[in-house]
């Protein structure tokens, strides 16, 4: 099995397209043609995930954040971190791969491992991304539909939430008249024709449109084949920002900072409080969510966790809501756990003999000071 197959496997799940624009996510050093021999996973890359990948013979590494975010203006072999680790990987044949913030906003990415860390129910996103989808009307003769169906599906059209193969189709009449030069399917070029045909209707997400049209028209008989896209303004259902559910108790403050604690396996962490005192209905976003704390107030969540928040949030949150700034590390690290079990589901049918391991040490770089 080829990195190539695994990378693909990874963004039909959280597809690059759906990062913010100025990440830098996907392959960062090495070759997708290389055949694997053994993953390791890590939220970043350091000398030490390195040390662990050659001593178990491990190839791909995969990490949430990436190494290479900004331009690279020098290779510095002396004195740059960065230059130094993009030499380990090369001289010990290892690719590199990153899922940064498509990993934040796919369903059961970053924030919803963070979520059922916590043990929520009902999980769902807290804000929807939306206006990247498209809607495709095509009009196929009836004995065609299946075929063309099909094809649009296989290219990543029809999925809607937890459903795929979605489509709806209405039966009408088309009507053409071919040019001396035309070839018809169905009937005489220069004379004007009628077809029972079927408007097929499918959703498409947008970064799969250049691959659903094509193999659409691929699928179709037609010489010149009608079709329409429509921009949606659709929420999608499958990507989006932060995550909300329900505990399966309600909790007192003071008991809930407790569990936050235990879960998250951290004694430190920042936080305002709440003019109520019942936890119930909590809202997460792992890493950096600070931009999400109105989202949370007006989604009715009781508590919103996450990380990287400066005072002044806290001094607007105090009061609205259980506000908990939990860590950047501490709210991501649980993500691997999922990334581990798809790659497992998908590496095993075929190649059982590829290893996929965690990286055991932390490479959380803070340190808290206790006197």
């Amino acid at each position: 099995m080829t990195c190539r197959e695994i990378i693909k496997y990874i963004e039909d799940w959280a597809p690059k397209e759906i990062a913010w624009q100025k990440d830098n996510v996907g392959l960062q050093i090495g070759s997708v043609n290389r055949e694997v021999k053994n993953i390791l996973l890590c939220l970043e890359f350091t000398d030490k995930v390195a040390d662990d990948a050659i001593k178990k013979n491990c190839n791909f590494i995969f990490s949430h954040h990436p190494l290479l975010f900004q331009p690279l203006k020098k290779i510095d072999l002396l004195n740059d971190k960065n230059s130094k680790l993009i030499e380990r990987l090369i001289k010990n044949d290892i690719t590199l791969y990153s899922a940064h913030t498509n990993l934040d906003f796919t369903k059961n990415g970053v924030s919803f491992e963070l979520a059922k860390i916590l043990k929520l129910r009902d999980i769902s996103f807290l804000v929807s991304s939306k206006s990247n989808q498209f809607k495709l009307a095509v009009f196929v003769p009836k004995d065609s539909v299946e075929k063309v169906a099909g094809s649009i599906f296989e290219a990543g059209g029809g999925i809607i939430g937890k459903y795929s193969n979605c489509s709806f189709a209405t039966s009408g009449e088309g009507t053409f008249k071919g040019s001396k030069k035309s070839n018809p399917f169905i009937g005489k070029k220069g004379i004007i024709e009628k077809a029972a045909e079927i408007k097929l209707e499918v959703i498409v997400n947008s970064w799969n449109l250049n691959k659903v049209i094509p193999a659409m028209l691929s699928a179709h008989p037609y010489e010149e084949v009608a079709y329409d896209v429509y921009p949606l303004e659709n929420n999608n259902k499958n990507f989006g920002a932060g995550a909300v559910g329900y505990l399966e108790e309600p909790m007192k403050s003071d008991n809930f900072l407790n569990y936050i604690s235990e879960k998250l396996k951290t004694k430190n962490f920042r936080y305002v409080k709440s003019k109520r005192n019942t936890i119930k209905k909590v809202a997460v976003c792992g890493g950096s969510g600070s931009d999400l704390i109105k989202e949370a107030v007006k989604s009715g969540a009781d508590a919103f966790i996450t990380a990287d928040i400066k005072y002044h949030a806290f001094h607007d949150a105090d009061g609205e809501i259980l506000l908990v700034d939990a860590g950047h590390y501490e709210t991501e690290i649980h993500s691997l756990n999922e990334v581990q079990k798809r790659l497992k589901d998908f590496i095993y049918r075929k190649n059982p003999d590829i290893k996929i391991f965690k990286y055991g040490g932390s490479t959380n770089p803070i340190i808290f000071y206790n006197n």
